[in-house]
């Protein structure tokens, strides 16, 4: 029986987290993108703690009217400017068994241009 779209990406999902982790050093930019919304966080996985996260569902972003790629693009800088707040400048980027493609390439498109190293 064949999977379903969830159950492959999450598959998918599990192989990406086997090798992408988030130290103090180097957290983890973990994506999840549902139909409507795109959340975002950066995370520190040896200690289990959320550095900064932003979505699209933030006042600020929220009020923008634009597709849903350019409102991914606002959220990746979002959040980029809240980690080099917190004093983040280079991280690891998951996908989270998304392809790399239309509002998750956005999101780490911004985020970069935001001033974050991958």
């Amino acid at each position: 029986m064949a999977l379903t779209k969830n159950e492959r990406r999450l598959r998918i999902k599990n192989r990406i987290r086997k090798v992408v982790s988030g130290t103090e050093a180097r957290p983890r930019l973990a994506v999840y993108r549902s139909n409507k919304e795109i959340y975002a966080q950066i995370v520190d996985d040896v200690t289990g703690n959320t550095i900064s996260a932003a979505s699209s569902r933030d006042k600020d972003i929220s009020s923008a009217k634009a597709t849903k790629s350019e409102v991914a693009k606002l959220v990746g800088k979002a959040l980029a400017e809240k980690a080099l707040k917190a004093g983040v400048e280079t991280i690891s980027f998951d996908r989270g068994g998304y392809l790399y493609h239309g509002r998750v390439k956005s999101l780490a498109e911004g985020a970069r241009e935001a001033g974050l190293k991958f």
